[in-house]
């Protein structure tokens, strides 16, 4: 361990947001394999309070194991502080971002400083700020390896078979359930990337937020129910998921696929008469596919949408602000002297 000291957001227990705690640690060592990166933003996602609160919406079997207390988070973008003997490829001084160490909770990003693999970093792309390239991590690749390339074996904890993304192009419908979240604005815009013709489902006010980020239609689930709007569509990509999302199996064609980005309940009878694929995967983190993503995100063809910055230590208004909902794109920690 270093002498020097920085702070974080620590938790001693579970609980609401008053349980995230600012305080003093020391400035993590380096293990091989990995680089100190000075953070310069964090983003903030629902895994940080899935394991905030003890992740009691996850199956019993899922839930990972860990010890308090814990440092939340998993994203970060930053700079090079120091770099372990062995890494080849990053330097001090170097700009990088990152979605550490998922699906383990052990990304410790709620910091000033981070110890992070380095093959789950890349280069932030020059064209965005730290802000936008913390928020761009976890949403962004889980809408990559959803929608493009899984990108990994390790199986899903949630259903036997590989998940395997649906071929997108012109001629393709695709409709995005709570497009206008941190999942479901990146998945619109890489299907529009791929040519596809999408439908995205969200809260009226958020109509235009969709439509200049390419939505080809728009429902107000407020007013309407997507399900019985939404006809003949090839893929329904639902970031909400859960008990409510095989509602959508009258929106698909027949052959079509169902994605539950949260784990959906459904009845498997019914898919398969229906002749309809429900699939998910679960994100891990992949340096190589980041820098993928983050060319679309140097040249604008991807944008990161920011709903809000809070400094790290009002980590707890920022997690006060993700449980009023009707986010609109991302929630990113700013860190002091950065």
């Amino acid at each position: 361990m270093s002498s020097k000291t920085m702070k974080v957001i620590r938790l001693h227990e579970h609980g609401g947001p008053e349980v995230l705690r600012y305080e003093e640690v020391p400035v993590p060592g380096l293990k091989p394999g990995e680089v100190l990166v000075r953070a310069h933003a964090v983003g903030i996602n629902p895994p940080d309070w899935y394991l905030r609160d003890g992740m009691q919406n996850l199956p019993p079997e899922t839930r990972p194991k860990f010890d308090f207390p814990v440092i939340p988070g998993t994203d970060v973008s930053g700079v090079v502080e120091s770099v372990a003997p062995d890494v080849d490829g990053f330097a001090v001084g170097d700009e990088v971002f990152g979605l550490l160490r998922f699906p383990s909770f052990d990304g410790s990003t709620y910091a000033e400083y981070v110890a992070a693999p380095a093959a789950h970093l890349a280069r932030k792309p020059a064209g965005i700020d730290h802000v936008r390239a913390a928020g761009a991590a976890m949403s962004g690749l889980t809408a990559w390896q959803f929608l493009i390339e899984r990108g990994h074996d390790h199986p899903s904890p949630f259903q036997e078979a590989r998940h395997r993304p649906v071929p997108l192009g012109p001629g393709t419908t695709v409709l995005v359930n709570g497009a206008a979240g941190g999942v479901g604005h990146f998945a619109l815009q890489l299907a529009k990337w791929k040519g596809a013709h999408v439908i995205a489902v969200g809260a009226g006010a958020q109509e235009p937020f969709l439509r200049e980020l390419g939505a080809d239609e728009f429902i107000d689930y407020t007013v309407s129910r997507a399900e019985e709007v939404a006809r003949d569509v090839d893929l329904v990509i639902d970031t909400v998921g859960g008990p409510t999302s095989s509602r959508f199996f009258q929106s698909i064609k027949r052959g079509g696929s169902l994605f539950p980005v949260f784990f959906g309940e459904y009845d498997a009878d019914e898919a398969a008469r229906l002749q309809i694929t429900v699939s998910g995967t679960q994100v891990r983190s992949n340096g190589a596919q980041l820098a993928e993503l983050g060319a679309l995100l140097d040249d604008g063809t991807v944008r990161v949408a920011i709903d809000g910055t809070f400094p790290l230590a009002q980590a707890r208004q920022a997690h006060e602000r993700a449980a009023r909902g009707n986010i609109q794109g991302k929630l990113v920690l700013t860190v002091a002297g950065s």
